[in-house]
């Protein structure tokens, strides 16, 4: 097995083993979660737990042991799940402990323990998600609707997350790619399938132009059905917001919509012809509730964002910048103010500062506040 060299912050590396190893534990998400929670998010103690120390877990937290779990637990060796993991060039392990596992993620109920990617972490800001959810038979009507509201947010620091799929997810993922936005995919499946065959291409651009591929999946599980309704949990539970585009009452985005409302996360929708059978979720969800979602300022409003525009070289902000940025996106504040939020030096802040106002990205008001442009 060849060196695998990864940065694991808090993480000692031969904990990773044990990470690889529930991902090949056929249990549910809640469990694995309420396990990993149970002894304070020790990952080695969750897997070599025994009878005797999970006695009282179950009345903790009313979720029970299965049956099978300490048999299929013993069939398995730690350090061979890591190294089949890996097998596929370019796939790595990103844990809940690692500072780069998506926040909101977190948040969940039954959040991933780990998930496998392809791509660059480094460049990742997930500080404002939104995810895309609809038919597989999409409309041209809705891919039009969604590009031209995807539109609107180019050159932006918002990343659009949806499941690779058909449809609805192929156009979020493609818009996004077109107006130089980074785009998060996440399968059903193992990394080493690209399915649908269609996506393909898809599939090596998001990668190409610095998004991710996410699967909670280890190699070679297949992209079965079943494996899709959890797939739907990740890619709500990491965004702030769920964009529908065409909906049938029972689909798989109606699933993803009725998991943004348990997690609290805003809920839009972009309305349709009604007398489009895909429709009808749309317009159930939108009576009882949901936003409506027809032009890109819609969209900002009801997640309450103002747009932040990378420089016209398609330039990502660098760090200090993003922190900048970030700050004056929840209110205007003076270079004082700055400086002591960041905890940086005067002279480094008056850099960026300059620099920012010279990108266009922000302003300053009665030569006292900065504030977004």
């Amino acid at each position: 097995m060849k060196i695998i060299q990864q940065k694991l912050n808090n993480n000692e590396e031969n904990n990773l083993k044990y990470y690889a190893a529930f991902s090949y534990l056929n249990t549910t998400p809640l469990f694995k979660a309420k396990l990993f929670e149970y002894f304070d998010f020790d990952i080695k103690r969750c897997f070599q737990a025994d009878k005797k120390d999970l006695q009282g877990f179950s009345d903790w937290c009313d979720v029970s042991v299965p049956r099978d779990f300490f048999s299929k637990k013993t069939k398995l060796n730690p350090d061979e799940c890591l190294k089949n993991a890996l097998l596929k060039d370019g796939v790595k392990i990103l844990t809940y402990e690692d500072e780069k596992y998506p926040p909101l993620l977190r948040e969940i109920p039954d959040f991933p323990l780990s998930l496998y990617y392809l791509g660059n972490l480094s460049d990742i800001d997930y500080s404002r998600t939104l995810a895309v959810v609809g038919s597989r038979r999409a409309t041209n009507t809705a891919k039009g609707a969604l590009n031209s509201i995807i539109s609107g947010l180019s050159n932006t620091n918002i990343d659009i997350i949806s499941g690779l799929a058909y449809g609805i997810d192929a156009q979020a993922h493609q818009s996004a790619l077109d107006n130089n936005l980074t785009t998060i995919a996440v399968i059903g499946s193992g990394l080493d399938f690209q399915y649908p065959a269609q996506n393909k291409k898809l599939y090596s651009d998001i990668i190409e132009n610095g998004g991710i591929i996410f699967s909670e999946y280890h190699l070679g599980i297949e992209p079965l059905p079943y494996n899709f309704p959890p797939r739907n949990r990740i890619v709500v539970g990491m965004s702030h917001g769920t964009l529908v585009a065409e909906a049938q009452i029972k689909s798989g985005a109606m699933i993803s919509a009725n998991l943004a409302l348990d997690y609290n996360r805003e809920l839009m929708c972009i309305p349709g012809n009604i007398l489009n059978p895909n429709t009808s979720g749309i317009y159930h969800l939108i009576k009882n509730g949901a936003g409506i979602v027809t032009t890109t300022d819609d969209l900002l409003n009801n997640l309450g964002w103002d747009i932040i525009h990378v420089d016209s070289q398609n330039e990502k902000l660098n760090e200090i910048h993003e922190k900048i940025v970030n700050i004056l996106a929840l209110e205007e504040s003076t270079f004082d103010e700055i400086v002591q939020k960041t905890n940086l030096e005067t002279s480094t802040i008056m850099i960026a500062l300059t620099e920012l106002e010279l990108k266009g990205l922000i302003k300053q008001s009665n030569n006292k506040y900065y504030k977004n442009k």
